[in-house]
């Protein structure tokens, strides 16, 4: 019996092709649509691009796509038709069709994007179109899907989880019959930069002996365990829809969430089956835009959408400069914060490459200091002309996927297709070897087409220096494009982007505490949830006015924070027993608005408001809906370092003083020093650099890049701004415990301040928790 995978007969659905039109003529008809949208004005239309969309048409109908792409422009038309913010990355963003689309909105003619990259004859596959959605809203765009296409053909791919050192750990520890509270504290102390090498180390932490026999035939599975595949989960996005059920080619299985089926096979498994996989991503970032955007729209009376925000602003790419990115996509992390000042964005394509330069690949290939050594000298590196179409956007020194692929086609005569392969094979070379075949022709032919031997020797350590990190150029694109927005709406409308970015929280870097802080500083009046004030999500009474939401108190549901709204929209609350009868607010939900400081209005100060959230559990059970009628009793107000505790455990933040600015005197009388005086740029501030200093604040952040060779970057927090501590490894294994477990953490190291860029190089840290009482803070930690 000979079975070929292929007999299977996927077909794509039809129905997403209008009656009397085929597949290539309904693409062919949006595709012209899109370009005249595009370009109403004839002269405005790049040279070349109508060739290109021919060149791009023929590939797609010699391929028979056309459903594929068809499949893609319904469902972004139809989030667009719901006013859902989204766009598509990646590999699309090189299609000139897909641009007409609307799929995405990077101009590939303007951008010299490779069209090869997305789809060639060689690659004989269907193309990869990732579209970002807005993740609040995303939920809506997959009940569109199987609400078109039918449970039976429609299904999300699956991702194989595979085991880590953790959870080998505990499952082999319970699968040994080991006690829970060993498992979870043994687990608990192995962190992420740590190998399974570590694990003897941890366990004479935790009192345990590794050359026990039972504790030793716990490592052993342990480490034979990692790397194996533990169990299926659902793929961040990926959708397969089929002409007819998919039950007949695949294992089909349903999810925990209802209505949601799921394929027991991997996208890799799908790509083989040559399945079609449509990916319907969640971005926060989009949420956070098309929220900013609605605010604004409001103030001014008209809609203000993303294409009408003005390209080149001098105001934002100022702010950009300055590494003043808090909350803007992409480049908010440390590490772009550090780069901004030295790169120094000041167009759109500076911002491509800043996106895609911090990134492991480019400074593994050691590309990064030469493209900064030759952006400040304002010289191109040398390199062979025949080279000039692949490099010189980026000054000599190639920084994306699609310039290696350009490079060995224009210097060692490979084909678009086989430039793929090797993409492929950068991708997994160090998990697998695999360059190896592709170097003599890369070296051989460049050496040829450049005659210069160093320097194709050179490209091809670059190429192993990409590895698997190295960041495509469309991805960059697209990127770019939504970090502009952003910081764009932070110059410029500060009040909605707090504001969004609080009602699309949980997203990016930084907790909603860091995004008041930092709004605060930029002008921004930030007030308190209150019942009497409060809408479920955080709103704007003015410009640069922002009321936080009702959804911001731990321990209230949305349920109950809409019916706060809709009753008091009827008419306003009067106390806080007319609240409880509206809203119908237990006791339980009293008491969190309570010690939220939510019922202010309504009650004085939150030890009056605590106390009158009580008087319901204080009733009968049965007078617990009549209105009571106690004798007043006035409580003193709480200190302010009480009411910053409760803030804290309330909602994550306080509007009141910072907590380190009830400590100050405490800190200043062990002559720790504030972030504005070590990020002073005044000559005292120049004097400090290289000088030992001390200082401490709340660890908000934790980091340790892949390509940082063990170095953490911790982000700290005082009344005053925010520092960035670097933290080599063998300072890292020297204070093992105050790195995890501060709080409040005290560093001591060399202040380093180089072109506008600020770190201390920690030399000595220590744990200073105590000192915050009954406060309880939180970080972010990345890896």
């Amino acid at each position: 019996c000979n079975f070929n995978l292929k007999t299977l007969g996927y077909e794509y659905p039809p129905e997403i092709v209008p009656p009397g039109q085929t597949p290539a003529s309904h693409l062919r008809q949006l595709t012209e649509e899109g370009l005249r949208r595009r370009y109403p004005e004839p002269q405005d239309m790049p040279p070349g691009l109508p060739e290109q969309i021919e060149k791009e048409l023929a590939l797609i109908r010699e391929f028979d796509y056309e459903r594929f792409f068809l499949t893609v422009e319904d469902v972004v038309r139809y989030a667009r038709s719901q006013n859902i913010l989204c766009q598509g990355r990646g590999s699309a963003a090189n299609s000139a069709v897909c641009y007409c689309l609307g799929i995405t909105e990077v101009n590939p003619a303007r951008s010299n994007l490779l069209f090869e990259r997305f789809l060639s004859r060689e690659r004989n596959e269907p193309p990869d179109i990732d579209v970002d959605f807005e993740h609040q809203r995303r939920p809506e765009v997959i009940a569109y899907l199987y609400g078109k296409y039918g449970r039976s053909r429609t299904a999300l791919a699956a991702t194989v989880i595979r085991y880590r050192t953790r959870s080998a750990v505990r499952d082999v520890g319970k699968a040994l019959g080991i006690e829970a509270d060993t498992i979870d504290a043994l687990a608990k102390s192995h962190q992420w930069w740590e190998s399974s090498d570590s694990l003897d180390a941890r366990l004479r932490e935790q009192g345990l002996d590794p050359d026990d026999l039972l504790v030793r035939q716990w490592t052993t599975l342990t480490d034979q365990l990692i790397g194996m595949p533990r169990h299926l989960s659902q793929h961040v996005g990926g959708f397969v829809i089929a002409e007819k059920s998919l039950g007949w080619m695949v294992p089909i299985e349903n999810t925990a969430m209802p209505d949601r089926s799921v394929i027991q096979w991997d996208k890799d498994d799908l790509e083989t089956l040559e399945l079609l996989k449509v990916d319907v991503l969640a971005l926060g970032m989009l949420s956070a835009i098309r929220r900013s955007l609605d605010f604004i729209s409001h103030f001014r009376g008209r809609p203000l959408l993303m294409q009408h925000i003005p390209e080149g602003d001098v105001a934002t790419y100022d702010m950009i400069c300055a590494a003043d990115t808090v909350g803007v996509f992409q480049i908010e992390s440390r590490a772009q914060m550090s780069m901004l000042p030295r790169l120094k964005p000041r167009e759109y394509y500076d911002l491509v490459v800043q996106v895609a330069i911090v990134r492991p690949g480019p400074i593994q290939g050691g590309m990064v200091h030469p493209f900064l050594k030759s952006r400040e000298k304002d010289a191109v590196i040398k390199f062979p002309a025949v080279l000039k179409p692949a490099l010189e956007r980026t000054r000599g020194v190639p920084i994306f996927q699609e310039q290696v692929m350009q490079i060995v086609m224009i210097g060692a005569g490979f084909t678009p297709g086989e430039a793929d392969q090797l993409r492929r094979a950068m991708a997994a070379w160090k998990r697998k070897g695999g360059l190896e075949p592709f170097k003599d022709r890369i070296v051989e032919g460049l050496a040829i087409s450049t005659r210069d031997r160093d320097f194709s020797e050179r490209i091809f350590e670059m190429i192993k220096g990409f590895g698997e990190y190295g960041f495509p150029e469309s991805h960059a694109a697209g990127f770019a494009l939504l970090a502009y927005v952003s910081a764009w709406l932070k110059c410029h409308e500060p009040g909605a982007f707090l504001a969004g970015l609080l009602n699309a929280q949980p997203m990016g870097f930084y907790s909603p505490s860091q995004l008041v802080q930092d709004a605060r500083r930029h002008g921004v009046t930030v007030l308190p949830a209150d019942v009497s004030h409060s809408e479920v999500e955080s709103s704007m009474d003015d410009r640069l006015t922002v009321r936080l939401g009702l959804q911001l108190v731990q321990g209230i549901g949305e349920p109950a924070c809409q019916r706060i709204a809709q009753a008091r929209r009827d008419r306003p609350f009067v106390d806080v027993n007319d609240l409880a009868r509206r809203a119908q607010l237990d006791q339980s939900d009293l008491r969190h608005l309570a010690s939220a400081d939510a019922l202010q209005s309504l009650a004085g100060h939150r030890r009056q408001q605590v106390w009158e959230a009580s008087a319901m559990h204080r009733a009968p059970g049965l007078l617990r809906e009549v209105p009571v009628h106690e004798a007043p009793l006035q409580l003193p107000a709480a200190p302010e370092g009480e009411e910053v505790v409760f803030d804290y455990a309330a909602t994550g933040l306080t509007l009141r003083r910072h907590p380190l600015a009830l400590l100050r005197p405490a800190l200043s009388a062990r002559r720790l020093e504030t972030a504005s005086l070590l990020l002073d740029t005044g000559p005292q501030g120049r004097n400090r650099n290289g000088r030992l200093v001390r200082t401490c604040g709340l660890v908000t952040m934790r980091q340790q890049p892949p390509t940082a060779k063990g170095t953490i970057f911790v982000s700290l927090e005082d009344e005053t701004g925010a520092i960035n501590v670097v933290v080599w490894p063998s300072v890292r294994d020297r204070y093992r415990a105050p790195l995890l477990e501060a709080r409040l953490l005290m560093v001591c190291g060399t202040w380093q301040s180089i072109d506008g860029v600020h770190n201390l190089i920690a030399q000595y840290l220590a744990d200073l928790t105590p000192m915050l009482g009954e406060l309880h803070t939180t970080s972010r930690d990345f890896h």
